[in-house]
């Protein structure tokens, strides 16, 4: 479906509405030295305003999170919350969104072909915990950040502002778009495996009320791994009026991202022969995945008066992927029937893969507005904001596996390969597939919500909020015939979601919290629209939904003049109504509680200026996910939870022996995991160094990068090794 399909007037016609991110703009700066003196003082609009090159762009603190939805000062949000620069990365030559969160305190990530692989506090946030502006990224889709400004991270449960969640938190990548402050640019850069791409961003301010911007990159990269490679595409469009007074500002944008790639989805490690080389690629002859996602999206805000904000946002988003590929597998043999008109037979030393072709439309609707003042009882100050959501998501799959005619007909396919000599066969031929499976599936979510900081005095505040959600899903098979009633379902269900937290402020530096805050993940814990099947037995299906209950202590402070920012926090999550059918055969619709899976841990980050030209940022998290209790499988009951490493950090540490110049170095480390369940296999963590130098004056900049500087060989997750050495360099013009 493409967008002429749904106007903006269709959107903005809706009644109801969910969330897009407040935009804010920073004042003119009118001197270089204004702007040196800002930057002591970490201000959210000075960083904004300052180009992607700046030597400490990605070294100075957000001071407040469009992930929070209230405006707020981080210090206020009695919950942790991570602000990375993007660009922090891309000198690197990082664009997947799991690289660029490797080693954040108390973040796992696994490399998967067709997904990110996030893992917040030791839960998955893939299917439902990924946002761009608000908007929820739905969907297995590898999620572009070439049009990125900035990744929030809100940890832990936070169904009060976002509904449904895996609880382990929030992850939102904010966008660039058209303000009044940000110089333009072109770029280049070059790299390791013909790495090789330009870069566009133009923003002008047409005059003191419009501002347009357009921003776009083109790129095209190979891989470590034989035969694997990628291109990207972007371009973004953007536009803001603001009015004279500067109390209404409206901003709309359009981004188009298009990622088209060989894919290399590679078997277990455990299932590779001690002597295959890391630089075996995995794809057969023909295979691909195509990534593309469009968004629209219209963002209003208007002062009311000093003291009162509203905002309006509406936004259309439909993310589309087609994959024909081999993937996975296991270990099997030698082909002693190597007739491509007969089915191979297997024996040892080979791989034999698996084989799908898939089509996935994924679309949401978005229309979001909320209200946030400060009123006062008496002597007592709240800043409180209600607001309403109201989204509408759409997912449509088509697979196939088989073929519908001819000597195949029925059998599964399969791929072949050494990986050894790299030899490589498969059952792939001419003939017609046979879609085994095309559903489509709705989900409608509506939603009121409130939350108020109360102040009682400067040192003392309190966080109270409340969230109610109604919801509704629904899955029609329609691979058969029109009008078939038996084969859609429908179920829905709703549910109230609170938070509450204590501040303490005993001065303006230091920022003690303690909170309380819980997520429900819908249907027994389904975080996508594809709750139920076509064939589902409603009679048997229990709809209650899984909680995530988490209560943290912390505390956030500045030093030095506030030119130094630290968090610390200290959580325990627990998981609970995890349900399973005691006896499915006598009973099929009596359900039990199997148990509750924990997290805890600790996390530490730092970010700012330590001494005269010497900056630094990182972090430490340790998190202990376990199964707590599983009287289904009592046997995994303490084992730890698949793909969570136990312990992330990272530091980097930046030089400016002249104003114009940098050196960096920076160390990332992952702990190891468990690649499943049952505990038996474990993947081993990984330490991994990187060094850059760049120099930026008024017009141009240049970097030089290097990622594992010393060729550390390690896996990224259970089916991909991590990069080797490798080298980025990039420059900028700007005008």
């Amino acid at each position: 479906m493409t967008f002429r399909k749904h106007p903006l007037s269709l959107i903005l016609s809706t009644f109801s509405v969910v969330t897009v991110p407040t935009l804010s703009y920073a004042d003119p700066i009118e001197e270089q030295s204004s702007i040196e003196k800002q930057r002591v003082i970490l201000p959210t609009i000075t960083i904004e305003a300052m180009a992607e090159g700046d030597p400490i762009k990605t070294y100075v603190d957000y001071k407040n999170a469009n992930v929070t939805r209230n405006g707020l000062d981080k210090k206020d949000i009695p919950q942790t919350v991570d602000t990375i620069d993007v660009s922090k990365y891309k000198i690197y030559g990082s664009n997947d969104l799991s690289v660029m969160l490797q080693g954040t305190p108390g973040v796992s990530t696994n490399y998967d072909t067709r997904e990110d692989g996030i893992m917040l506090r030791g839960f998955d946030s893939d299917t439902g915990d990924i946002y761009r502006d608000g908007i929820r990224e739905s969907g297995q889709v590898r999620r572009s950040t070439a049009n990125i400004e900035r990744i929030e991270i809100l940890k832990g449960p936070a169904s009060v502002l976002y509904g449904r969640s895996a609880g382990g938190g929030v992850v939102n990548m904010v966008s660039k778009f058209a303000n009044f402050d940000s110089p333009s640019s072109v770029g280049l850069y070059t790299g390791s495996y013909n790495n090789i791409g330009g870069t566009l961003d133009i923003n002008q301010v047409v005059n003191d009320n419009f501002a347009i911007r357009l921003t776009g990159e083109l790129g095209d990269s190979n891989s470590f791994r034989q035969g694997i490679g990628t291109k990207t595409e972007m371009l973004s469009p953007s536009f803001t009026y603001r009015n004279d007074d500067q109390t209404l500002t409206w901003t709309t944008q359009y981004t188009y991202d298009k990622i088209d790639r060989t894919p290399d989805r590679g078997p277990n490690f455990a299932e590779l022969p001690a002597e295959t080389s890391i630089k075996m690629g995995f794809a057969q002859n023909g295979d691909y995945i195509y990534d593309r996602s469009e968004i629209i999206r219209s963002d209003l805000n208007y002062d009311l008066s000093n003291n009162w904000k509203f905002h309006w946002g509406v936004s259309f988003r439909e993310a589309f992927q087609n994959f024909d590929h081999f993937y996975s597998g296991s270990s099997c043999a030698t082909l002693n029937n190597k007739d491509k008109n007969k089915p191979p037979v297997c024996a040892d030393n080979l791989i034999r893969q698996n084989y799908y072709w898939q089509q996935t439309a994924n679309k949401t609707t978005s229309n979001t507005f909320d209200l946030k003042g400060e009123v006062y009882t008496g002597a007592i100050k709240h800043n409180i904001m209600f607001g309403a959501d109201w989204v509408y998501e759409q997912r449509e799959p088509l697979l196939a596996n088989t073929y519908e005619d001819g000597s195949a007909k029925g059998q599964p396919i399969y791929g072949y390969i050494d990986p050894i000599t790299g030899d490589r066969f498969n059952d792939r031929h001419g003939g017609n597939l046979k879609v085994n499976q095309h559903n489509y599936n709705e989900g409608i979510n509506y939603a009121v919500f409130v939350q108020d900081l109360i102040s009682f005095n400067e040192q003392f505040k309190l966080m109270l909020g409340g969230r109610y959600d109604y919801y509704e899903n629904s899955t029609t098979n329609k691979l058969k015939p029109d009008g078939d009633i038996d084969q859609r379902r429908t179920v829905n269900d709703n549910t109230f979601s609170p938070n509450a937290g204590i501040i303490w402020q005993p001065t303006e530096h230091q920022s003690f919290y303690a909170s309380y805050s819980k997520s429900f993940s819908p249907f027994g814990g389904s975080m996508g629209v594809n709750a139920v099947t076509g064939s589902t037995n409603l009679n048997a299906f229990n709809a209650e939904p899984q909680y995530n209950d988490q209560y943290e202590i912390g505390v956030k402070s500045d030093w030095f003049d506030e030119r130094l920012n630290t968090q610390l926090s200290v959580y325990d999550i627990r998981k609970k109504n995890i349900r399973y059918k005691p006896d499915p055969e006598e009973q099929p619709d009596v359900y039990a509680v199997a148990g509750e899976h924990q997290s805890k841990g600790i996390e530490f980050s730092f970010i700012g200026k330590v001494l005269d030209n010497l900056y630094i940022r990182g972090g430490y998290g340790y998190t202990d996910a376990k199964v707590k209790e599983d009287k289904e499988t009592p046997a995994l009951q303490g084992n730890r939870l698949k793909d969570v490493s136990k312990n992330t950090g990272n530091i980097f540490v930046r030089y400016l022996p002249v104003e114009n110049f940098y050196t960096e170095l920076g160390y990332t480390y992952v702990g190891s995991y468990y690649g499943n369940k049952e505990n038996t296999q474990k993947a081993e963590g990984f330490e991994r160094i990187d060094a850059a130098m760049g120099y930026k004056n008024d017009s141009w900049s240049a970097s030089f990068a290097i990622n594992n500087l010393t060729d550390e060989k390690y896996w990224r997750s259970t089916s991909m090794p991590g990069t080797p050495r490798n080298y980025l360099f990039r420059m900028n013009y700007y005008f």
